[in-house]
């Protein structure tokens, strides 16, 4: 099953509590919580209050993005915040097992994430450990980018890395997602797809029909 997790960093942060429940009723299946320091990527965004706030308020599975300079010492925070699970950066940290390790010690889930440019053998030695593996497919640190056209073999290759391995694990793709692409994305391997930009879009407010737009192109 393909599963859509659209980012809150593109949503109206006015009306973020009718967002989260439209998206919700919409069907989809994931809520990405794109969490940004300023210092690993060049923008602030939300962190820990808006994840307890979500976690109080929806049963909807979290899915929290750090894009951040020291996962060592916030993913576990994350973590008890209510997150269901957690990504961390393999470029953010030279601890990454560990920090890993203490996310799954509280209580959520652990994926990894690499940027464009980053070559899939950084993350094989953690691949047994995780629970997802996130491809960004733009550069981090704004919504609403183009999608990155080479990104597609990177995920097709980090599927037959996973398989060689004898391993099952999703594969999320974030970054540039449309109707238009999708299919492209969830043919390559992808299981989990973000949209940012595609679902809570502030010009149309239309996001029950953003989000069966972009289901209905895979």
């Amino acid at each position: 099953m393909i599963r859509i997790s659209p980012s809150l960093l593109s949503a109206d942060l006015y009306k973020l509590g009718e967002d989260v429940e439209r998206a919700v009723d919409a069907g989809i299946d994931m809520l990405h919580v794109d969490v940004m320091d300023g210092h690993f990527v060049p923008n602030i965004s939300m962190g820990i209050p808006i994840v307890k706030w979500l976690r109080k308020h929806t049963d909807v599975e979290l899915d929290v993005h750090l894009m951040i300079t020291d996962p060592d010492t916030y993913a576990p925070r994350f973590a008890k915040a209510g997150a269901d699970i957690v990504t961390v950066h393999v470029e953010a940290t030279d601890n990454l097992d560990r920090v890993l390790s203490s996310i799954k010690e509280n209580g959520a889930r652990c994926g990894v994430t690499l940027n464009p440019s980053t070559p899939l053998e950084d993350i094989r030695s953690a691949l047994p450990m995780v629970d997802m593996v996130l491809i960004m497919s733009v550069n981090p640190g704004y919504g609403g980018q183009s999608y990155i056209d080479h990104s597609t073999e990177k995920i097709k290759k980090l599927k037959g890395m996973i398989d060689e391995l004898g391993l099952d694990i999703p594969i999320e793709v974030d970054g540039g997602i449309t109707p238009d692409n999708v299919h492209e994305v969830v043919e390559a391997g992808a299981s989990i797809v973000v949209a940012g930009s595609s679902v809570f879009s502030i010009n149309d407010r239309d996001i029950e029909g953003n989000v069966k737009r972009l289901r209905d192109a895979f």
